[in-house]
């Protein structure tokens, strides 16, 4: 049967008492023992128990029923479901076969070198492994480091294509955000900063003046941004303030 019966002792009680079907067609639905259906008809078995209508519960047909009962070496099989519930997923680390658990720190090697980004958390739910076990392989203090070899854990069996790629693209996803904030808190030599200002001067002299405005020459706004005569009135400033 492709599909298991549910209570089927109180299936058989209810079959013996409603059906004209022979012991041996009852146990083999019922995935019992002849003598133990027997005994449920001579009330030594299962005398507590109430009879449960597999026809209402969609386990059996009235076809079904029939055609066994016209047939003594006919064996009813249980009916496909109507409704599947999804199998709930086992929460937990992620089992590894034991032939392929010697090969984990190669993957660990692997993922550390290929993909730097991943956290250690997403390490161990895509290899099944633990965060001592990791920082051995990242520090190269591993009991077995000189013959460690990268190698896929795709490859190996330990995880799939699209587990890596989900991981991967959840370690990734902030990465132009955290390189935006290191560039923005880089600290910028004073030519750097110079330039930087000599260029959106530019920038605005071109696209933002017109008239007598646009007639300034280069020169001039040049002259303005020299560090020279800056220095050179700041030193005037300070001689006329001592007098």
């Amino acid at each position: 049967m492709s599909q298991s019966l549910l209570m089927p002792k109180a299936t058989a009680v209810w079959l013996v008492d409603n059906t004209a079907l022979s012991f041996e067609q009852i146990a083999a639905f019922c995935t019992l023992h002849p003598l133990e259906v027997q005994g449920i008809a001579d009330g030594d078995v299962a005398s507590g128990i109430m009879g449960v209508n597999p026809v209402q519960n969609g386990q059996l047909t009235r076809e079904e029923i029939e055609k066994a009962e016209a047939d003594p070496n006919y064996r009813m099989k249980v009916s496909e479901p109507k409704v599947r519930v999804a199998a709930v997923k086992r929460k937990g680390p992620r089992y590894t076969p034991i032939s392929r658990r010697n090969e984990r720190p190669n993957a660990i090697k692997w993922l550390v070198r290929n993909h730097p980004e991943l956290k250690d958390a997403q390490i161990m739910r895509l290899v099944g492994t633990t965060k001592s076990t990791i920082e051995s392989v990242r520090e190269n203090t591993h009991w077995n480091a000189a013959n460690l070899t990268a190698m896929d854990p795709v490859t190996l069996g330990l995880c799939s294509q699209i587990d890596l790629d989900l991981e991967v693209k959840r370690a990734s996803k902030d990465a132009p955000a955290q390189a935006e904030l290191n560039e923005g808190t880089t600290l910028m030599t004073a030519e750097e900063a110079l330039a930087r200002a000599t260029a959106r001067q530019s920038s605005d002299g071109e696209g933002g003046f017109d008239g007598d405005h646009s007639g300034h020459s280069a020169s001039q706004r040049e002259e303005e941004l020299d560090a020279d005569s800056v220095f050179a009135k700041l030193k005037s400033i300070k001689t006329d303030n001592d007098e």
